[in-house]
């Protein structure tokens, strides 16, 4: 008797599992790229950290 009850409940899950069928797939968009401008050299900020390094270099040396 056990059995049966679990054969029922397993085809009882399966078949719940299955009722909805298969659905079209759903394309995405693709995400928009937002391209975001960097400073330039003439800034200075390039410079700031090779001439701390520089500084350093001659003080470690000296």
């Amino acid at each position: 008797m056990k059995k049966i009850v679990l054969a029922a409940a397993f085809t009882a899950a399966a078949s719940t599992a299955f009722a909805g069928g298969m659905s079209e797939p759903v394309m995405e968009m693709e995400p928009v790229v937002i391209m975001e401008e960097t400073a330039g050299s003439s800034s200075g900020a390039g410079l700031i950290v090779p001439l701390i390094l520089v500084a350093l270099i001659a003080a470690a040396a000296s």
